[in-house]
């Protein structure tokens, strides 16, 4: 496809006008003033539009689309396990394969080209991914608080171990398996050890919870003697690429093991307000130098897979919380949002529109009130867009969104089973 004489987002964040992209399959291959003479296959008008590359959202629980606005006004431990677990244990694999594609709706109006998850029923969570055409890193929440048990006797490890395969035969590598461990606080030193030493023999990245609230912070030390970090650290959980969702209340030396093992941190800061779980630090994290990214969380304590939002709200909140109006940039929080969450699922050619690269772009149509004038566009974008703004959503060179319509997804199928899904559990329960 061509994308004629449109605005651009290039890999430094600066805007260039009057530019021609061009994709071919699942690459961008042209960026230039000139149109090649020898092009002659689709062309979208850039007049008005701004194409950006996709964002990244670091930190999911896809399926839990199906719980929004279950467990409202309860603190993070009463919400899991008076709300969530209930509804979760009665979750079948066609379930998951539903939310899925309705979750994948939301991202996809909202930029998102990738997402890392940790559920279960993984195998259906991947069948809707490709479904959808969305990117994503899966992985297996595991769990247990049985010492005697080991990782490879949880389910966790056997679709975990039989997906690696899986997904190298049957999809593309737009699908990653990643290995998840839920928290500290829901595990035994046995079976992080376990986990870490798989991760490492398997080459995989590895997803989990970490300081999200502060009694989980302080049992942690009490239990150990060290903050889930440290305590992490000791058992070789970050010897592996590491995505670390929330970080809320880490302190002291978790700075320096944060970014000596090369972790990034995943800010889910809409999860993070409305549990009432406090504030990460964020700022001091940057100036550390360690990765950190942006995730929604689940749409349970969201509520919504909305990641322009979410973008929106880590800009203003962090320009709040350090009383410093020039943190979090447009250009900082693209980053985070972009690169460095490609980064942390380890997509190398993705996160930026240049030559080489995948074709993961989204285009706004800046055409509107609330978008006009323009004096800064990624302020704009950043700090008035809405999702509706997107008209076309690009993924691997594939389009999967256009002018609000789905491409691959059944829009009407997808909400009437989803609220079915919601019907019965409820009966149920």
């Amino acid at each position: 496809m061509l994308f004629k004489d449109i605005t651009f987002v290039d890999e430094n964040y600066d805007i260039q006008e009057n530019i021609n992209i061009i994709t071919e399959g699942n690459l961008i291959t042209y960026i230039g003033k000139d149109i090649p003479d020898n092009y002659s296959g689709e062309s979208f008008d850039g007049k008005n539009k701004v194409a950006l590359p996709g964002f990244f959202n670091t930190h999911c629980h896809i399926p839990m689309v199906l719980i929004r606005g279950f467990g409202e006004g309860l603190p993070l431990q009463k919400w899991l396990f008076e709300k969530m677990f209930p509804f979760e244990a009665r979750l079948t694999p066609e379930d998951c394969y539903w939310a899925t594609l309705l979750g994948a709706m939301e991202l996809i109006k909202s930029g998102v080209v990738s997402f890392t998850d940790m559920y279960f029923n993984i195998e259906d969570i991947i069948r809707g991914v490709m479904k959808s055409g969305l990117k994503g890193n899966i992985s297996h929440g595991t769990s247990s608080d049985d010492e005697s048990i080991g990782f490879k006797e949880l389910k966790a490890f056997r679709d975990t171990d039989r997906l690696i395969n899986l997904v190298k035969k049957e999809t593309d590598d737009r699908i990653k398996i990643d290995v998840g461990l839920h928290a500290e606080y829901t595990s035994t030193e046995r079976l992080v050890r376990e986990v870490a030493d798989y991760a490492k023999s398997n080459n995989l990245i590895i997803h989990t919870h970490v300081s999200e609230t502060k009694k989980e912070h302080e049992d942690c030390k009490k239990r150990h003697g060290n903050t889930p970090i440290a305590y992490f650290e000791k058992c070789g959980l970050l010897d592996q690429p590491l995505v670390a969702a929330h970080c809320v209340w880490i302190e002291g030396e978790d700075f320096d093991i944060l970014h000596d093992k090369g972790v990034t941190v995943s800010h889910c800061i809409s999860s993070n307000l409305k549990l009432g779980s406090g504030f990460a630090p964020i700022k001091k994290m940057l100036e550390k130098d360690i990765k950190v990214s942006i995730g929604t969380d689940g749409a349970a304590s969201n509520n919504n897979l909305n990641m322009l939002e979410e973008m929106h709200l880590a800009s203003m909140a962090n320009k709040g919380i350090t009383h410093d109006a020039e943190f979090m940039t447009t250009k900082q929080i693209m980053r985070l949002s972009t690169v460095n969450g490609a980064l942390a699922q380890g997509r190398h050619d993705c996160g930026s529109i240049k030559v080489g690269n995948r074709a993961d772009i989204i285009v706004f149509d800046m055409d509107k009130p609330h978008l006009q004038p323009i004096h800064d566009v990624l302020s704009n974008i950043i700090f008035s867009a809405q999702s509706d703004d997107i008209c076309l959503s690009m993924i691997d060179g594939k389009i999967v969104c256009r002018d609000g319509q789905f491409t691959l997804i059944d829009s009407e199928r997808v909400i009437y089973e989803t609220n079915r899904i919601k019907e019965r559990i409820l009966s149920e329960i």
